[in-house]
């Protein structure tokens, strides 16, 4: 693990030509871990600080599916949705890309120290600004158009009407990459603003697969399912519905001793990985 800093100028041979593009970009960057991926395709995952159960399994769900694809993923390293997807990225060895708002040596929030140090070793921390400087209502703010800067496309998770999220997908919107928000809720305010950047022309994301091979160049990703790749409730639900093919929420539910809830969470999951369908207020599994 390299804990050097190194310093990319603007008019380095190292310097990423997609963040070069854009209005405004930074000068110089100060890295920390793998520079080569500044040059890769990648896609970045984002959402508020405040989130749901729901956001929170989907973010780390599409942060594991994307690095399982070999697609780094961005984000901001900050609390809630962004670590999740970096959670997601990591827990099978991927490559992440965590831009800060502070400088390149100052972790925050202090919670996430394990993870800037699992992010430093196979992946890479990026700062526009010097070792030393802390964060403030302008820093991280600013940072957000390098998070969308070097993506191919952006991935909003959750987000309020007046979260940053929103102002990073503005500035992918300008820099002409695409941008995905994932349906919610329509009486969550953590889906307010997803939901209207919908409405607005993102991309509904229903698929990571289709993320990889629309945006990243790569081969579409088979969606018939891994019992594997599902997780320990992910596959107690998946085991009722094969049982049953048909069967409601709420018989799911009774069954798995679940709040109704945490289950349709965790079908949203099972049906965004082609797991499952929905149709008429009962879930079947996909053919």
């Amino acid at each position: 693990m390299d804990d050097k800093i190194k310093i990319i100028d603007i008019d380095s041979d190292y310097y990423p030509d997609n963040l070069r593009m854009i209005r405004n970009p930074p000068e110089r960057l100060y890295c920390i871990g793998n520079v080569q991926l500044l040059k890769k395709r990648s896609v970045a995952v984002i959402g508020s600080r405040k989130y749901t159960l729901y956001g929170k399994i989907v973010s780390q769900m599409i942060g594991k599916e994307l690095a399982l694809a070999k697609i780094p993923v961005i984000s901001g390293l900050a609390y809630g949705i962004d670590s999740f997807s970096h959670e997601g990225t990591v827990s099978v060895g991927g490559e992440a890309i965590a831009v800060l708002g502070t400088g390149i040596d100052i972790i925050y929030p202090v919670r996430n120290a394990w993870l800037y140090k699992a992010i430093k070793k196979r992946g890479v921390i990026v700062s526009e600004y010097p070792p030393g400087t802390s964060g403030s209502k302008f820093t991280f703010p600013q940072r957000n158009r390098i998070i969308s800067g070097l993506s191919e496309a952006v991935v909003v998770v959750e987000a309020g009407l007046n979260s940053g999220s929103l102002l990073t997908a503005e500035y992918a919107n300008e820099q002409g990459k695409t941008v995905y928000a994932v349906p919610g809720n329509i009486n969550s305010q953590f889906s307010v603003g997803t939901n209207k950047l919908i409405k607005d022309g993102a991309i509904p994301m229903i698929s990571v697969g289709e993320i990889a091979a629309d945006i990243a160049g790569y081969e579409h990703i088979p969606t018939k399912i891994e019992e594997k790749s599902l997780g320990g409730d992910e596959l107690r639900v998946y085991d009722v519905i094969r049982k049953c093919n048909g069967c409601t929420i709420d018989f799911v539910a009774h069954n798995l001793n679940i709040n109704a809830g945490k289950v349709s969470a965790i079908l949203t999951v099972l049906e965004i990985k082609g797991a499952i369908i929905t149709y008429g207020g009962k879930v079947f599994l996909a053919k």
